[in-house]
């Protein structure tokens, strides 16, 4: 027992005095979202760069993710020239298996770019580019996060460039830092020789990262001093160390929006002390869920409607009005009650219920005054299920068939509708906290950013994701809806148009120009322009709106009229920039906001409503940018804010 005792200390010693060397050394501080924050300095030393921590040497060969971004960097030869990697674009095609140095690569597919790693001023890893700004408002935040996806930070291109971020123009060159890093002696000398700056995106997680590499968990841990119940977020570097050079990999490709609906801000689980090393990027549960309850949802309406359909007849007594889209004809119960140039309509029957004037009598308590949510829309109960029923006149069938198309979780689902008299009944899901018009002075900080990108993500669902793309028309705060989590859903889809792919940008024209004062973009007025950048600048109206709390439109001095879209100009100009920002801030909110955020933001607002319809970024990189300050705004701490009070926004940095 004795001989057992010594062997058994002699044991715990070796493994106290020399820990085991298949673990690495912790290599770098993970960013943790901490660059997306422009102007506090507090975080200086994580968001300028990596450590220099090699004891070998100063430089290295290093290797950079990076996912093609239409319509700029989507060849081998424009995304290496962009990240100043012009002599290796011979080996970023091998590498990534690529035909030529002029092939396109698909949107959104991720290419590995080997670079030349260096210490900058003997404190931060970095690789070198020159990036000369294209666009009218473009700043250090958006060249950062958008156009280099997060390799580089907004405070890393302050520090090395001497140009103010409120003086930037078209056609200056910045000088571009990149985070890279080199391996640390301890790394070397257990055969890593390569470390890739992964950029994290939706979905990802530590093992996947892992897996998706071929390296051991722990070490990719460590690299990056992470514990396997750490949360990563989208849009920030993960160091991964290799053996061996990189080669290609099956890239992590976003998925469309309509699959599942984006991150919940309420749902935010602590660290279990047993979760393994599968932590999705803060969402990854959430998502599953959601898209089990879509997939049960819909198998149940779809039994239900087929069920119902079967059974009765379809109580229709009155035509919706003249045909407006075009359709294969399809057998209609009791076809006196219809009038059969209604092709519209009747081509909804195949997706939408059909409900009975009776049934929407019984439900609404015979559109009762108690009833009436706003105007002519009531509040139904079916079952113990809310509907939202609206009373329309005219031709709606353009509506209706257009909603029917439809599948996303920020956009408000019809249900069915009933044409009696001269009146169409359309049954929308129901909202509970009506529209957003009526409610944004009393949401937090944290609301309105989830509440801005589900609106995102609805119109690029629209624009992008639909066959048709179409163009909303009409968005505004009250035509925003606000179900029981305070999640978003766009509404009212009457003036909603397709887009034509055979024109080139899908601009139309139009004699008719129909708005509310305050949401229409200027070349839409004057000359009834419709393009998607419509959309993005009544968006940009709506995020303003988050901001301020004001109006789209509001009386000023009781006298003129000024636009929100306009005042936001007069605040980001000029001196006084911080004060003038402040006193545009909603003064509900009080001090409960991140500042450099919301500055952020309203750069984002700024951009949406720029007279230049060129200068209006698409609705997909709003979205973009949008993500990354709803997952930076996750992460805020109110106690924060109070470290960067002092900091000064456009003071000349």
């Amino acid at each position: 027992m004795a001989s057992i005792s010594i062997w058994t200390l002699m044991v715990i010693a070796v493994v106290f005095f020399f820990p085991n060397k298949s673990h690495l050394h912790a290599q770098q501080s993970y960013v943790n979202n901490k660059q997306l924050d422009c102007y506090n300095t507090a975080f200086n030393s994580i968001t300028e760069g990596f450590q220099c921590n090699a004891v070998q040497s100063s430089s290295c060969q290093s290797y950079l993710t990076f996912r093609s971004s239409p319509p700029y960097y989507v060849t081998p030869v424009s995304i290496s020239y962009l990240l100043g990697a012009q002599d290796s674009t011979s080996l970023l095609v091998s590498i990534n298996n690529i035909s030529s140095d002029v092939a396109s690569i698909p949107a959104d597919t991720q290419v590995i770019v080997p670079v030349n790693c260096s210490c900058y001023n003997n404190q931060y890893y970095q690789h070198n580019a020159s990036y000369t700004l294209k666009f009218a408002l473009e700043t250090y935040f958006s060249v950062a996060n958008n156009t280099y996806q997060g390799l580089s930070t907004c405070q890393a291109l302050m520090d090395q460039n001497p140009i103010g971020d409120r003086n930037m123009t078209v056609g200056q060159q910045l000088h571009v830092p990149l985070r890279c890093a080199c391996p640390t002696s301890n790394q070397t000398s257990l055969g890593f020789n390569y470390l890739v700056t992964y950029m994290v995106t939706w979905g990802d997680t530590l093992s996947s990262i892992a897996r998706l590499f071929g390296v051991d968990l722990q070490n990719l841990l460590e690299a990056n001093e992470l514990s396997s119940t750490s949360i990563i977020f989208p849009f920030t570097p993960i160091l991964v160390p290799l053996t061996t050079k990189p080669t290609n990999f099956s890239p992590a490709v976003e998925s469309p929006p309509a699959a599942a609906p984006p991150p919940q801000i309420s749902v935010a689980p602590p660290p279990d002390s047993n979760s393994s090393s599968n932590k999705f990027v803060f969402v990854g549960v959430g998502l599953g869920i959601a898209a089990l309850i879509g997939f049960c949802l819909f198998g149940f309406l779809f039994w239900y409607r087929r069920s119902a359909k079967s059974h009765r007849p379809v109580p229709i007594s009155a035509p919706i009005g003249p045909k407006t889209v075009q359709s294969e004809s399809v057998a209609i119960p009791d076809s006196n009650s219809w009038s059969l140039s209604s092709d519209g309509v009747r081509y909804a029957i195949e997706s939408l219920t059909v409900y009975k004037y009776s049934d929407l009598q019984m439900a609404t308590g015979y559109f009762s005054k108690d009833n009436i949510i706003k105007g002519s829309v009531y509040k139904g109960n079916f079952k113990g299920d809310g509907a939202a029923i609206k009373v329309m006149k005219g031709d709606v069938s353009s509506e209706i068939n257009i909603l029917k198309k439809l599948n996303h979780s920020s956009i408000i689902r019809l249900s069915g509708f009933c044409v009696h008299q001269d009146n169409t009944y359309l049954v929308y899901e129901y909202a509970e906290n009506g529209d957003l018009s009526d409610k944004i002075h009393t949401l937090p900080w944290k609301q309105r950013v989830q509440i801005a990108h589900d609106v995102a993500d609805a119109l690029n669902y629209l624009h992008n994701y639909t066959n048709p793309p179409y163009i909303h028309k009409n968005l505004k705060t009250s035509n925003i809806l606000l179900d029981a989590n305070m999640r978003a859903k766009v509404s009212n889809f009457g003036l909603a148009r397709s887009v034509d792919n055979e024109e080139e940008g899908g601009l139309q024209l139009t004699r008719h120009v129909i708005g509310t004062q305050g949401y229409m973009a200027p070349e839409y007025i004057e000359n009834g322009v419709i393009t998607p950048k419509l959309d993005v600048f009544s968006f940009g109206v709506v995020i303003l709106e988050l901001l301020s709390g004001k109006e789209a439109a509001s009386d000023r001095k009781s006298a003129e009229e000024e636009m929100l879209s306009a005042t936001i100009i007069r605040v980001l100009e000029g001196d006084n920039v911080r004060q003038k920002f402040c006193e545009f801030m909603d003064n509900s909110l009080g001090n409960e906001y991140p500042m450099d955020l919301a500055f952020s933001l309203a750069q984002l607002a700024e951009t949406c409503v720029a007279v230049d319809i060129n200068a209006r970024p698409p609705i997909a990189q709003v979205r973009m940018t949008l993500s990354k300050i709803l997952s930076s705004s996750i992460d805020w701490d109110p106690s924060l804010e109070l470290n960067s009070s002092t900091t000064s926004i456009g003071s000349g940095r």
